[in-house]
């Protein structure tokens, strides 16, 4: 992805479900104005959940998903169906499309129920209604059933274009508003400070360009008006002599915290990008717990690695590499791992011991929270990279006396 065009994770995530044929795809192509999702009167043409990355007014930008139909059939389809529903766990919002010709079925019902447990905002449209004369009396039972407002429940043609441009103004009408104090790192910094980041480039770092966390880190920073300076862990004690003045904070790939932690005076507050997106996207208390479970793992235990992208491994992955090497040598026990990445999240976590998740840059803040929230109720302890490294390196509680402890963990 560019880096001037805004990133998946940070985009408003829209989920389109309903069953075969109910016309989602038409739906997605008459909102965009484009041929975006490929038509078809044959039933299951989306086999697979279908990401659509764009901009749509007025609502700004998005990422559209377009799901199989919910009564797909056959082992096949129950796997399509099981996709669809795990869509809902990074939907911000989620469009229920309905076939207006047809009412509403068991499949509808299913899926906008667990959409109301879940909490997400929702609208329901009844496509094809340029073809049918039920969808008032369809609006009515479900208002009824359901206790949903008419207001959620529109009328609409993908064909004729009926609505579509009133659906566009209730989506960005209901979408979540944004939390102007909700930043990664500029609520820890002033207008003119300086903050320094450590970036290592190793074999793993993309050519001719930064990873995603400290893009959207710098960003953060110039947003508040501070300058930040960008170098490697090697130029680190050159760097700092050459400012003249003490930087505000040090934020620095987890990779090279023991490095970076020799170097900056204990006076200078010392993060890493991984422990603020624990902030960002979940909750910085949970990883913090989390971290210390690492001293009771046992021999045999498991542990769960999982990275929320998928790339391509290198002979020194941190994931697969590096923190089972550290974890080994930090507690001395023959232990198990298995390892997650992109969509893949298990569903039954009892056979772990502790999860250990990336900062999940790549995944949306409801997706991140999902993941936090199954290592609840399954009562795992989960952290994060940058954590669980800081824990072992005995840098944890400075990495994170630059927050205000009793508002951060409380």
């Amino acid at each position: 992805m560019s880096m001037n065009i805004t990133p998946s994770s940070e985009r408003t995530h829209i989920g389109i479900f309903g069953r075969r044929n109910a016309g989602k795809s038409s739906i997605i192509n008459a909102l965009t104005n484009q041929k975006l999702a490929i038509v078809s009167d044959i039933k299951g043409t989306t086999t697979d959940p279908v990401t659509k990355v764009m901009e749509l007014l007025p609502l700004g930008p998005v990422v559209m998903i377009d799901t199989p139909g919910l009564d797909d059939e056959g082992e096949l389809g129950l796997l399509r169906v099981q996709k669809a529903f795990q869509i809902l766990n990074k939907t911000d919002i989620a469009l229920l499309v309905i076939d207006s010709t047809l009412g509403i079925s068991n499949e509808d019902i299913d899926i906008l129920t667990r959409i109301r447990q879940k909490q997400i905002p929702f609208l329901i449209i009844l496509n094809k209604a340029d073809k049918s004369d039920c969808h008032e009396a369809i609006i009515e039972n479900l208002s009824l059933e359901f206790q949903t407002h008419k207001n959620l429940i529109i009328p609409a043609s993908a064909k004729t274009g009926m609505n579509i441009y009133e659906l566009k103004e209730k989506i960005a009408s209901i979408a979540p508003k944004e939390d102007a104090n909700h930043q990664i790192a500029g609520d820890l910094i002033s207008p003119g400070d300086f903050v320094v980041l450590v970036v290592p480039i190793d074999k793993a770092a993309p050519k001719g360009r930064l990873i995603l966390p400290q893009q959207q880190t710098i960003r953060d920073i110039l947003d508040t008006g501070a300058v930040s300076i960008v170098t490697r862990e090697t130029e680190l004690k050159k760097t700092l002599a050459g400012l003249g003045t003490k930087p505000s904070l040090v934020i620095t790939d987890s990779q090279v915290f023991e490095q970076a932690a020799k170097i900056i005076p204990v006076e200078i507050p010392l993060t890493s990008f991984s422990i603020l997106f624990a902030r960002y996207k979940g909750s910085l208390k949970t990883v913090v717990n989390g971290a210390e479970v690492i001293d009771a793992l046992e021999n045999g235990d498991t542990v769960l690695i999982s990275e929320g992208c998928t790339h391509h491994r290198q002979c020194e992955d941190i994931g697969t590499i590096k923190l089972p090497n550290w974890l080994r040598k930090y507690t001395g026990k023959e232990l198990n791992f298995e390892f997650t990445s992109g969509t893949e999240f298990p569903l039954n976590l009892t056979k772990y011991k502790l999860i250990i998740h990336c900062g999940g840059c790549t995944l949306n803040e409801r997706e991140m929270k999902y993941r936090l929230k199954c290592a609840e109720d399954a009562g795992i302890p989960i952290t994060n990279y940058g954590t669980a490294i800081a824990y072992m390196k005995g840098i944890l509680e400075r990495s994170i006396s630059v927050f205000n402890i009793h508002t951060e963990l409380s």
